[in-house]
């Protein structure tokens, strides 16, 4: 598209000449992200064929939900896409937060005592762990679980070394390890499935019967295949982010061995029931829609973070992951250094959303955040992390996460837009 258009967005030719440079750099990573968007569509397709989902079960289950056929054709799906031997994929959880709060409590027992490796955890998931905790909460701690950290080693990464010294010990008690795939606000690296099979392999080595839970919101689809395939035993996800690809209303899964997928069915809905009730009202379709567009969607979002990691990093801007970097979520992060300069970013990105974009997002004080947010999320749905998105804490260094976007053309104007903000704020 020539100048002539951008600039009826207010872009200045300067930012048009230094995104298109940009670009061109990318043409690799690009063609690389095009492969993966194939192979992981034609397996979706496959999924669909194998369990004979057909247009009757879209109609508007409800009440109980037994013999859902909506339902029970989406698990199937999305047991043959994770390679899980069963999925829970239900509208009634609301966020990622609540179906990993689900598992945990489905699994673990008063007593318990699990590890979680790879650092601080998502600040809204410290009120499931009892962190801090002052009044009674339905935390695990309220429940008697407790549970260790494991701070990440200097460069980052989940710390090998005394991991193996601590499955090395035949006195560890530890019924779970838990690992965070993405980033959360840190700068640590996402976690890619070869990563996740040498983690796997010395817990497993040590002590077979541990069972390994992986949150691995923002990591679906970035690579082609799922943990599940590189030993973990059960993980979690929300469907307003990558699965979801910005159709999905709400909804989120579980997916592993079916015996603690089963567990989890019952923290979620009653003990005795498990997974036969829970109606998807109508709800079928959106879900199936969306995983098969994901393919797609997850595609578009890495090559906006690849272009917008290439056309910050040559503006002198730190960004992790690098341009030419293994990704293994969605998430782009670029450090500013100043609040002023991340509150100008995340004003940009609302700028060029679809929805809301005539508002102005500030920072603000957020439930479980111990800091002021600023969040941009011009979205159809609430809060859908698929969709062209950016938020960052207001603490140094003042990373900016950018995420998501249905379409690229909305991610590359933002970027336009937004370094034509941080121009003139130099």
């Amino acid at each position: 598209m020539s100048y002539e258009f951008y600039r009826s967005f207010d872009v200045s030719k300067k930012a048009y000449l230094t995104a298109e440079k940009a670009l061109k750099e990318c043409k690799n990573s690009f063609e690389e992200i095009d492969h993966l968007r194939e192979y992981n569509q034609l397996r979706t397709i496959k999924a669909f064929q194998n369990a004979k989902i057909n247009s009757s079960d879209f109609q508007n289950f409800s009440g109980y939900g037994y013999s859902d056929s909506g339902r029970e054709a989406v698990e199937k799906i999305y047991a043959e896409i994770f390679s899980a031997e069963q999925a829970l994929v239900r509208i009634q959880f609301s966020s990622g937060t609540q179906v990993i709060s689900t598992m945990l409590k489905g699994i673990l027992r008063p007593h318990d005592r699990f590890l979680i490796i790879t650092g601080d955890v998502y600040d809204t998931l410290k009120f499931t762990l009892g962190i801090n905790q002052k009044e009674d909460q339905a935390s695990l701690k309220d429940f008697l679980i407790d549970f260790d950290q494991l701070n990440l080693d200097p460069k980052g990464e989940v710390d090998l070394e005394s991991l193996k010294n601590i499955f090395k010990n035949k006195n560890q008690k530890y019924k779970a390890v838990y690992i965070q795939r993405s980033r959360g606000y840190t700068m640590r690296p996402a976690l890619t499935n070869e990563k996740i099979a040498v983690i796997c392999k010395i817990i497993k080595a040590q002590n077979p019967n541990v069972i390994i839970m992986l949150d691995n919101c923002y990591g679906e689809l970035t690579q082609r295949n799922e943990p599940l395939a590189f030993g973990v035993d059960i993980m979690a996800g929300s469907l307003i982010k990558n699965p979801g690809a910005g159709i999905a209303p709400s909804g989120g899964y579980i997916a592993g061995k079916s015996n603690l997928v089963e567990l989890c069915a019952e923290q979620m809905i009653a003990s005795g029931v498990g997974s036969e009730i829970g109606p998807s009202l109508g709800f079928s379709k959106a879900i199936a829609q969306g995983i098969y567009m994901a393919p797609q969607i997850v595609a578009t979002a890495l090559k906006i973070a690849v272009f917008a990691a290439t056309f910050f990093q040559n503006e002198n801007y730190i960004v992790e992951p690098k341009p030419h970097d293994v990704r293994a979520d969605i998430v782009q992060t670029i450090n500013f250094d100043n609040k002023e300069k991340l509150i100008k970013f995340c004003q940009s990105i609302q700028e060029c959303s679809a929805i809301d974009s005539q508002y102005a997002p500030i920072p603000a004080p957020m439930s479980g955040y111990d800091c002021d947010i600023i969040m941009a999320s011009g979205s159809f749905t609430q809060g859908s992390s698929i969709e062209l998105s950016a938020d960052g804490p207001l603490r140094p260094p003042f990373t900016a996460f950018l995420q998501g976007g249905l379409n690229f053309e909305s991610g590359y104007l933002a970027c336009m837009k937004a370094m034509d903000q941080l121009w003139q704020e130099a």
